[in-house]
């Protein structure tokens, strides 16, 4: 069971409370986690991926274990505590300003 926060805007768009638990087949990657969020989710579609690249979008980051990993490999895998359940897989929306 993979656990994942997501950033307070997505979890009312997806109408969810804290953490979301999901059931990843295989070695968890970004790629996986975010194909299963997205299942579980389809209204997520498109807000942290584009829907035709599907690239994370620009003000979206993925952190684990105290680190960023928004510019590693989707399909590297994730550090073995996400994998395990013991540390979630965090979404977070990135602040801009000038």
């Amino acid at each position: 069971m993979i656990r994942v926060t997501l950033p307070q805007h997505l979890r009312t768009l997806a109408r969810v409370e804290g953490e979301v638990q999901l059931d990843v087949n295989g070695r968890p990657t970004a790629r996986s986690v975010l194909d299963a969020l997205e299942e579980s989710y389809p209204v997520l579609r498109g807000t942290i991926r584009d829907h035709g690249t599907a690239e994370r979008r620009d003000f979206i980051r993925f952190f684990a274990c105290g680190k960023d990993l928004s510019c590693e490999p989707v399909d590297d895998p994730l550090p073995d505590a996400v994998a395990t359940g013991a540390e979630p897989f965090r979404v977070v929306g990135a602040m801009a300003g000038g």
